[in-house]
This record gives structure tokens, sequence and C-alpha cells, in this order.
């Protein structure tokens, strides 16, 4: 490694595109290959997702770290969408950062988790590994078909517990003020879970996160960035950095949900989704770092 400028930069999801959204896990061999590769290159990358710091250090660093890390690599987890923060360098996770300004009211969460056991322990767990957000995730051994179709209503007692604690929240582009008139929280229905937090977090602010990790450290910006996603939220990520004038292209690995009207280029494979795609974008994207190849476009 070198001070050099970084040829490119990366802000990375997790669930999909790293992580195989059935088994919770890097399945995918070259993934790790790959992400080690690119860190020892130099290249600077944020894992910026919505999982806890904890599904970090226990599904993703340890290949990492086995897979072999510089003493100088550029990694952080920017976890619960922004809310908590952490350096990973070739020792593991460091320190890990709580926003507590993004928190969720404890009463709450506590309500949550007994709905989750009173009345859908057959559908999902209560994720207490989330320090900031309050999470319910589709179980394992659960079809994301029957998850998918129960949702809906665990959405429902999720919205009704926030009334009753005089929450104000958003929920699919609707708006219920609290008291106050205020809406401070969101209720976020992913495909393998629902995410309930602050209406600050979010992609965007990982990226914003990113730019002041760099600049903390000394590190040059790098001239253009790829930022990896499989929902329509993590294209924040992309318009955050096109906001703020940098060169970026986003990769979507589950176009399905339809893929908006952008003012930068968006990359999706043909026929590759989920972790299959994001294995061969990471590929390519090592072989441009090496010199390999120019860029990603003929992917998608």
């Amino acid at each position: 490694m070198t001070d050099s400028t970084p040829a490119l930069g990366l802000l990375l999801d997790v669930d999909g595109p790293i992580a195989s959204p059935v088994t919770r896990t890097i399945a995918i061999p070259s993934i790790v290959r790959d992400l080690a590769a690119l860190a020892d290159a130099g290249i600077p990358m944020a894992f910026n997702t919505g999982r806890s710091d904890a599904f970090l250090r226990e599904q993703v660093i340890p290949p990492l770290l086995e897979a072999g890390l510089g003493e100088h690599v550029r990694i952080w987890g920017i976890c619960e969408k922004g809310a908590v923060r952490m350096r990973i360098t070739a020792a593991g996770a460091g320190e890990v950062t709580v926003d507590d300004g993004l928190r969720m009211p404890e009463a709450f969460g506590r309500e949550v988790e007994r709905i989750v056991r009173e009345e859908f322990a057959d559908l999902v767990f209560f994720d207490d590994t989330k320090r900031a957000m309050v999470s319910v995730e589709q179980l394992t051994d659960v079809s994301n078909e029957e998850f998918r179709a129960r949702q809906p209503a665990l959405d429902e007692a999720i919205a009704a517990a926030m009334t009753r604690h005089g929450l104000g929240y958003e929920r699919e582009g609707e708006r219920f003020p609290d008291a106050a008139g205020e809406v401070r929280y969101r209720i976020d229905p992913t495909i393998i879970s629902t995410d309930i937090e602050s209406n600050q977090v979010g992609k965007d602010l990982g990226a914003s996160l990113m730019l002041s990790f760099l600049a903390d450290e000394g590190i040059p910006v790098p001239p253009r960035w790829r930022t990896l996603g499989d929902s329509r939220t993590d294209y924040a990520m992309s318009d955050w950095l096109h906001e703020n004038g940098h060169d970026v292209a986003h990769v979507d690995v589950r176009p399905g949900d339809g893929v908006p009207p952008t003012p930068y280029p968006v990359r999706h494979h043909p026929s590759l989704i989920h972790d299959e795609a994001g294995a061969l974008y990471l590929s390519r994207w090592a072989a441009i770092v090496r010199g390999e190849a120019d860029d990603d476009a003929d992917l998608g």
C-alpha cells in the first residue's frame, strides 16, 4: 500500500450482495478473497448496512481475517444504517461508537420483543444485538414466501405499539405524527426483516460518515466510487455521493423491485442476483484495481 490516492472507493450493503439472504453468511468464497484483495490494495471500503456490529463481527470479519488483511487496510463498519460505527483492521473490529441521539426508546424495544414472543415466534426472531434500531428477522427455517405473506400483520402490530408509546412514525410513505405533530421514526420492511429506526438514519448517512472517516485519517478521496445494494433504499448512498460532486455508479443486485431513474449509472446483471451478482462485480473491481480491466459497465 502507498499513500497515493486510491483508485476506487466502495460502499457495500451486506445482506444480499455480500451475505446470502438465505444462509445469512458469506456463502461464495470469491467474495472474501476479492474483498481482502481490494482492502490490501489500499481501497477504502465500508460495510454500510442495517445489520448490527455483532453480525459483522460474527459473519463478515472472521473470514476476512482468515483471508489475510494487511496492517494498513482502510475498512469501516457502518452499522444500523449509520447509528453504530467501528473501524476494522487486521486485528479485527475496533471500538464501537453508538450515536445515542439515534436510539429507539428502550421500552418500545421491550414491547416489540414481547409481540414477537407472544404472536410471531413461529415467523421471526427479535434481534437483540441491535444497539440503536429495533429489528425482527425472518427465521431461517421459514420460507421467504411465508414471511412476506405475514409481514403486513407483523408490521401492523408494530405500528400499533408505536401509537401506544406515543411515537410519531412514517410507514410506506404515510406519516403518523405524535401528539406534538412530530415524526421521528420509521417502520422499514425489508425482504427478510422489519426495522424500526430513527428517520435520521439511512444509507446516505453512511456515505456521509465514510467521507468524514477518510478526512479524519488523512486519506485522499478516491476519484470514483461504487455502491452495492439490493434494495431501493441503497440508492441513497449513490444519491448522496452524486449530490456532493463525486463520480459514482451503483450496482443493484435485486433490480426486480424496479430501477429508478438516476443521474448516475446503475449496473445490474441480466441474470444473476444477490450474492452471485455481488461476487461478479467484486471480482471485476479487483481486476480494475490490478489494472486488468477498465470498467464494469459490460457486466450489466
